[in-house]
């Protein structure tokens, strides 16, 4: 009987519950070049502990999402982030990583309604005619360049084996950096040269943000402060790490996004 009685009384006690997903915007997660939804997962696990809804979208043509070099396009990935997004009712926080920026202008430019905000994490910011390889060749503080290996009958473009650790993790210790280059993909190649189309209205009209990457060797500090002016991005926020801060600096870089999401 006691216990049923403490049951009871406890079953009477207001307990503060966290906020429902539903209450709070959708977190939509891209990612980039050479990478899966998998560099996502810590990020994803921490926003829906907070109480968001997240869609870690695996894009065509590596593990998890297969198909053929040749058959992927950026189209492709623009039709594939739309189809997760069509399923919203609310406009959505669209967080882009690296290559991931040129997939979220594209998508953007297509369907502005469904954005909330866009979020670019160490991202390229292309305007009206560029493609991620018009931008890249600019960097000339990338250090990607030297370790770039097209491999044009496979329609692929990949990274020195060698490089990957330090190149995208230099800010991390020797296991991270073992970490991240295992899990660093060979990368469709036509995607990188597809042009995007975008315009004021749309892809303009759209609430940006960007996360700049204070130690990055992929994407340059001064070319992400180039594109963040050319694009009239006035909320930055800096972020002390390479270009993986979803791996070495998580917490963080979801108090970012959170803030954007409020």
């Amino acid at each position: 009987m006691k216990s049923l009685v403490t049951a009871t009384l406890l079953a009477l006690i207001p307990v503060a519950q966290p906020a429902l997903a539903a209450d709070k915007p959708a977190i939509a997660l891209v990612h980039g070049a050479w990478e899966t939804s998998q560099i996502w997962d810590g990020v994803a696990r921490k926003l829906e502990r907070d109480g968001y809804r997240v869609l870690n979208i695996n894009l065509p043509g590596r593990a998890g999402s297969p198909k053929a070099a040749g058959e992927v396009t950026l189209d492709l990935y623009r039709s594939t982030v739309l189809g997760a997004l069509g399923r919203e009712k609310s406009p959505v926080v669209l967080v882009g990583h690296s290559f991931g920026g040129i997939t979220l202008a594209n998508v953007a430019e297509a369907e502005p309604s469904k954005i909330k905000s866009l979020v670019f994490v160490a991202a390229f910011v292309p305007q009206d005619g560029q493609s991620l390889l018009d931008l890249a060749t600019h960097d000339s503080g990338s250090q990607v360049g030297p370790h770039l290996q097209i491999q044009k009958e496979a329609g692929l473009a990949a990274i020195e084996p060698a490089a990957r650790g330090a190149l995208f993790a230099n800010d991390a210790d020797a296991g991270v950096q073992k970490a991240v280059a295992a899990a660093v993909v060979d990368e469709p190649l036509a995607p990188l040269a597809t042009p995007v189309h975008l315009t004021a209205a749309r892809f303009g009209a759209v609430h940006k943000v960007y996360i700049r990457t204070a130690r990055d060797q992929v994407i340059s500090p001064a070319f992400q402060d180039q594109m963040i002016t050319a694009a009239h991005i006035g909320e930055i926020e800096i972020m002390p790490t390479g270009h993986t801060p979803f791996v070495t600096d998580p917490a963080a870089l979801v108090a970012a996004i959170e803030k954007v999401a409020r």
